[in-house]
């Protein structure tokens, strides 16, 4: 199944061009750490070890970020937890990119009729984040990939499906930037190995992840496209390997495509 634990760059903070930048991109990665981490939050050193910083800087920088109520602080633990302006700005600004409220009966419709937990992700720069689990009737379940997961592009199906269907220009910059891919996420993600599985996503419509991430565990993935036909999203699916043989891998894909492209209809209606 789609694994977990896609580790945020510390390589997003360096070399930046324009005097500030570099701040503001290691405010950025800080956040997204602290928002990764969930209820429980995070503490200095793990964000400061995982930022590739400092332990003063990442200090520094999250006692700005908590002066201006973007970041809290637990007075008991002392971890680190996103604040409430981040919840005020986040408000606002899902009246233009959240889809989950036209989305969320068709995810769930897609459980239903498969009976393998489903999922919405939406891309965010070079990650997919997952938005929406619903789960499956069937009682063999993973539970790796909930909301607020990020994993990089071509890694999980629901990134691989995206990926396959952004220009070739697109693609080929993204691999320049990633040519990591293969020692963090293993050989399978190897340039040439991760281009066949596009070109095959690409033939089929929707992706395969067999059980490159965590073994035995399978998924699949359907792009869903903007109104000017660009992948920003994706449905998938995921479960146990004895469920996804070849004859039954099939009719989950049609499933899936048919409720990627209902959604798609949707969102192109809701003028999003």
């Amino acid at each position: 199944m789609d694994g977990i634990d896609a580790e945020t760059s510390g390589s997003r903070a360096a070399g930046p061009t324009v005097p500030g930048t570099q701040s503001v991109a290691r405010a950025a990665v800080l956040l997204r750490l602290v928002t990764q981490a969930g209820d429980d939050g995070a503490t200095v050193a793990d964000l400061a070890r995982r930022a590739e910083l400092t332990r003063p800087t990442a200090h520094r920088l999250l006692a700005a970020l908590g002066r201006e109520g973007l970041l809290d602080q637990d007075e008991v633990t002392g971890r680190w937890l996103p604040g409430p302006e981040l919840y005020l700005m986040g408000t606002v600004a899902a009246t233009r990119y959240d889809i989950t409220a036209i989305a969320r009966d068709i995810v769930r419709s897609l459980a239903v009729r498969t009976e393998e937990s489903a999922f919405l992700s939406v891309r965010r720069g070079d990650e997919t984040v997952c938005l929406i689990r619903e789960e499956g009737s069937f009682p063999i379940r993973s539970f790796v990939l909930s909301e607020g997961v990020r994993f990089p592009l071509g890694v999980a199906s629901a990134g691989l499906a995206i990926l396959a269907f952004l220009p070739s220009h697109d693609v080929d910059a993204y691999f320049e930037r990633h040519p990591d891919l293969a020692s963090r996420w293993g050989a399978a993600h190897g340039e040439q190995r991760l281009r066949a599985r596009l070109r095959e996503t690409h033939s089929t419509g929707y992706a395969v992840n067999p059980g490159l991430i965590v073994e035995g565990s399978y998924g699949l993935g359907a792009a869903v496209f903007t109104r000017a036909g660009h992948p920003q999203w994706a449905l998938s699916l995921t479960g146990v390997e004895f469920r996804f043989g070849p004859e039954r891998q099939a009719e989950l894909g049609r499933t899936l495509l048919a409720h990627a492209h209902q959604l798609t209809t949707r969102i192109a209606a809701s003028a999003r």
